[in-house]
């Protein structure tokens, strides 16, 4: 692949110009959606979707499997200490979030198909779009209602993992229940049906509307206090059991669920019921697998071996731009491929390759010099690239040879892998793994586990990766939607 498009691909202006003009279209869309009619449908079905039976069963039933995550997780994870859960805790953070993805996609293909697809089959959305009221109108409104309401679901459920996390795994017969959890959760619970079954028998509103409703500030109340509660019952810094790691993989995985939501949405324009659910089943599955699947076929390469610690050899050589410019590298583990003089130097934070933090430079010839002695600032007919010009069991030197250039993004830092030759990369499959929605951009769990920090620029890369893949199955739902018989 030519150096402009290796260079295109690894620069994020192609993403944010794709995100641009997905927007750009979703905006034109929903500028000719009505927006008072737009937010009255949005209202409508928001309450519709809350007052679905299928709603409220699904959130209890996350929150019983949290309980039974707590019981059942007692399996060592290892006993770092360094993470924000550590040991069997671990296993209960996996589980747990993945409960809130199968629960959340479930939910997501339930309440669109109900106020969607069963509408069109029962011929009530006739009476909306007899009116003077678009049908782009009709789709956005719904799903901004449907979306509403899984945020709501989602935040509880998210809710109920931390109450779980705060409480830990009894791991042995001698560990103690967390009282302050346990009350405090009981009595959010109890209020919220409570106060349903209340309001339910004097005044005839919706049980599952009102039970759900209340048990989402309620259950966040109960969380915020035994933030400050220990477990011990004794009053301490809410930072003590505050895991801001944890709250950003959750918001991550919030994200994914307006994903799918919009994939429901979408689904359901034409599909019914059971074929939504199979629809929205399979992306979740394939959306987990599609790195494996797809993704480890885009781009290709294998790398030898991986930095340690990179220096140059005098300050003012960092940027590796001048011609003789030096670094000298300290490997993790021996190359797995013998270096010799005159072989690339290309280096990626990832192990497929992408992206390389150096230009797609040539490989210099071998065979027309002698790199371990050649003079780099006298050499002739040399293209500007980076060589090594000496290597020794875990440590190298690598040069620049050849006239002035910006050859790298970047200079090479720890943890970064070393290639020998360029990435080589499969349009085909880039294209089919752009398209597939991709799960694994919203689950963060490895990253919490292993003590890593979500970087800022990861969470806004997702959130536009999820707005572009919001706008695009919506546009997809009103093209959809726009020729379906509904009459």
């Amino acid at each position: 692949m030519s150096g402009f498009l290796q260079d295109l691909l690894t620069s994020s202006t192609l993403l944010i110009a794709m995100a641009g003009v997905v927007l750009v279209f979703f905006i034109v869309v929903i500028a000719r959606a009505q927006p008072v009619q737009m937010l009255a449908i949005a209202k409508n079905t928001f309450v519709e979707s809350v007052r679905q039976p299928i709603y409220f069963v699904l959130i209890v039933l996350s929150g019983i499997f949290q309980i039974f995550n707590v019981w059942g997780s007692a399996y060592s994870m290892g006993y770092t200490e360094s993470a924000e859960v550590s040991g069997d805790n671990k296993l209960l953070l996996d589980v747990g979030m993945a409960t809130i993805f199968a629960c959340g996609t479930l939910l997501a293909a339930f309440v669109a198909t109900a106020v969607i697809s069963r509408e069109i089959e029962n011929k009530t959305v006739l009476t909306v779009v007899s009116k003077p009221i678009s049908r782009v109108a009709v789709v956005i409104g719904k799903f901004l209602g449907v979306c509403g309401a899984i945020l709501i679901a989602g935040i509880t459920m998210v809710v109920f993992l931390l109450l779980g996390l705060r409480h830990e795994v009894l791991s042995t017969a001698a560990d103690t229940v967390d009282g302050p959890v346990i009350l405090f959760t009981f009595l959010a619970v109890s209020l919220s049906f409570a106060a349903a079954t209340w309001c339910n028998f004097f005044y005839g509103w919706s049980f599952t509307q009102t039970a759900t409703m209340l048990l989402c500030p309620l259950i966040i109340a109960a969380y915020l206090i035994i933030l400050v509660v220990g477990k011990k019952w004794v009053f301490q810094d809410i930072q003590t059991n505050f895991k801001p790691q944890i709250l950003i993989a959750c918001g991550s995985l919030l994200l994914a669920l307006v994903v799918l939501t919009s994939i429901a949405t979408a689904a359901s324009a034409r599909l019914g019921q059971v074929m939504t659910i199979v629809v929205c089943s399979g992306v979740f599955v394939f959306g987990l697998l599609s790195n494996y699947f797809v993704g480890s076929r885009a781009f290709q390469n294998q790398f030898v071996a991986r930095i340690e610690k990179a220096e140059p050899e005098r300050s003012n050589q960092a940027s590796l731009a001048v011609t003789g410019d030096e670094y000298r590298l300290t490997f993790a583990f021996e190359p797995t491929t013998k270096i010799e003089p005159g072989m690339p130097f290309y280096y990626s934070p990832n192990p497929n390759g992408f992206p390389l933090w150096t230009v797609a430079f040539p490989p210099p010839d071998r065979t027309k010099h002698d790199f371990s002695t050649l003079d780099a600032a006298s050499a002739r007919g040399v293209e500007p690239a980076l060589v090594f010009v000496s290597s020794q069991a875990r440590s190298a030197v690598i040069r620049h040879v050849g006239p002035d250039a910006e050859l790298i993004r970047m200079p090479p830092q720890r943890d970064d892998f070393v290639f020998l030759t360029l990435t080589r990369v499969n349009p085909a499959a880039v294209g089919a793994w752009g398209v597939i929605p991709n799960a694994q951009f919203f689950w963060l769990v490895d990253a919490v586990t292993q003590n890593q920090a979500v970087p800022g620029r990861h969470m806004l890369l997702a959130a536009l990766y999820a707005a572009m893949q919001v706008g695009i199955f919506l546009s997809l739902a009103v093209m959809l939607f726009q020729t379906r018989e509904v009459g």
